[in-house]
């Protein structure tokens, strides 16, 4: 195959889901010795197209050719063995193993005698990690790592074999900035091998550092492939973005004299590699947005104001009291609810029933000598059932076996049964059929009207912009703007959370 030949190509793909169309005839190639990025909104279709890819799931529609030949990979096992590695932004590391055996984790060497090769694995993770200029030895335990330091275990267990395709998926959401330079130097040094390269990622100004071309996703359609020369970040979010301000929601809200006095403050707060000197209010009856993208410190942030996570410094005040942070107990018994962006690993327990979910935040309320007040954990499942709609059979059914709108609307119910004064929501509808998700953003409005703060932390401009009241952008750990709604465009919300400093981009 020549050097600039096409050495794979999805054409005309469609990935159906019940109810859901993620992917519609997609094209997307990638030649030899190329940086390729894959550009778009969260749910543009990135991570399902590269599944596809994977051999994960299985194209509704649509074919793909891989060294000229039609291939269906059985899965990312059989795509490696094939010289095409996907490198997730998920970490899939195991924390009891050394960093040697994760790298090399269902491939690990062995001798005559068909015993572990030690000295062998050890031998060849240390050039892997010295490659990627890593300073940390094979034998240390993966969970004893830097959430940085194991992306980069990651991103060597990628490169235990010559490859043709590297997926990135958003490789430096965890990395330093010297980790990010040493990255970019192995791609580089990859490309320069002929290896072909899809680079994920939501920071535009890797994407232009980085990529020799970049194909845009909205909604799972392709609406745009670019030569990364010929564009700039005006075009490119305008691609991503693709709407009009219409199509915003439209709450009526409070005027800034109805709020009331303050809940929260934060003041200087920070964390290591993750945001840093955070400072910001909110009040009785006001929804505080939170836009930024992947990699931004938004969850990490809120998780550390819950108490989740321990601050390096700063302080945070409710109701004009210093609380301590990262003590997660003490802020439940203070009042503060806190509806995490993974509900199924964070927010709820899969295998107890909808009753058993809903009144888990209350629970030391309901105990009594050792037993839980079954009448009183009724009546607060009941009550909640019938003000958020929660479809479900029975208060005994298992919280799993629910749609992702009734999961979500149990996780607001456990913290709202709490009568909360703040009430964190990170990517509240994110996954929702649209039906719930409008419910969602009405219930937000109404917790508000009832005098209850609310922080939503959102990627979705629409739903940041027609519920909240004042809006922050986060980029790279930093608070970059502040916008009351009525002053909030998708053109400043861009600027924010993308970095651009300079340059009118004019989307929709």
């Amino acid at each position: 195959m020549k050097e600039n030949e096409c050495i794979l190509e999805m054409r005309n793909i469609t990935k159906t889901f019940p109810g859901v169309k993620a992917l519609d005839k997609v094209n997307f190639e990638v030649k030899k010795g190329e940086v390729h990025a894959l550009v778009g909104e969260n749910g543009a279709g990135k991570s399902t197209l590269m599944k596809v890819l994977s051999g994960i799931h299985s194209p509704s529609e649509g074919e793909i050719i891989y060294q000229g030949k039609k291939v269906e990979f059985a899965g990312p096992l059989d795509a490696k063995a094939k010289g095409v590695v996907l490198i997730h932004q998920e970490l899939s590391l195991v924390d009891e193993m050394t960093v040697a055996e994760n790298i090399f984790l269902g491939d690990l060497p062995r001798n005559k005698f068909g015993f572990i090769d030690w000295k062998g694995l050890n031998k060849r993770s240390k050039e892997l990690l010295e490659r990627l200029e890593c300073e940390f030895e094979p034998t240390e335990l993966v969970g004893r790592l830097s959430i940085a330091r194991q992306q980069m275990v990651e991103i060597a267990r990628g490169l235990t074999q010559d490859v043709n395709i590297v997926v990135f998926d958003e490789p430096t959401a965890s990395l330093t900035q010297e980790e990010e330079k040493v990255l970019f130097e192995n791609i580089n040094r990859l490309r320069e091998q002929g290896t072909a390269i899809v680079y994920i990622s939501h920071r535009l100004n890797e994407i232009f550092q980085i990529s020799d071309r970049i194909t845009v996703l909205r909604d799972g359609e392709m609406t745009g492939l670019l030569n990364t020369a010929e564009t700039n970040e005006c075009e490119l979010t305008s691609l991503m973005i693709g709407r009009d301000l219409e199509d915003h929601l439209d709450f009526e809200k409070r005027g800034r004299d109805e709020i009331g006095k303050e809940v929260l403050k934060v003041e200087g707060l920070s964390k290591d590699g993750l945001f840093n000197d955070i400072s910001f209010s909110i009040h009785e009856g006001e929804v505080l947005g939170l836009s930024g993208l992947v990699g931004a410190g938004r969850s990490e942030l809120a998780e550390t104001i819950f108490g989740v996570r321990k601050a390096d410094s700063g302080k945070i005040f409710l109701e004009g009291d210093e609380i301590k942070v990262g003590d997660a107990n003490k802020s439940v018994d203070l009042g503060i609810g806190f509806v995490p962006e993974n509900r199924k690993e964070q927010g709820l327990i899969l295998g107890r029933s909808v009753l058993d979910n809903l009144s888990l935040a209350k629970i030391r309320n309901l105990n009594r000598y050792g037993f839980i007040k079954g009448r009183e954990e009724k009546l607060i499942y009941q009550d909640y059932q019938d003000k958020l709609d929660i479809k479900t059979p029975s208060s005994k059914q298992q919280v799993k076996n629910l749609s992702g709108g009734n999961q979500q609307k149990v996780i607001m119910a456990k913290w709202l049964c709490i009568n909360p004064k703040l009430l964190i929501l990170d990517e509240p509808t994110v996954g929702i059929d649209v039906g719930t998700k409008a419910e969602i953003h009405k219930l937000i409005r109404k917790l508000a009207a009832a005098g209850i703060a609310v922080l939503v932390i959102s990627s979705e401009m629409p739903e940041v912009m027609g519920v909240s009241d004042r809006i922050l952008t986060m980029y790279h750990g930093e608070i970059t703007g502040e916008f009351y709604a009525e002053e909030a465009t998708e053109e400043k919300l861009i600027k924010g959370i993308t970095g651009i400093e300079a340059g009118a981009c004019k989307v929709g």
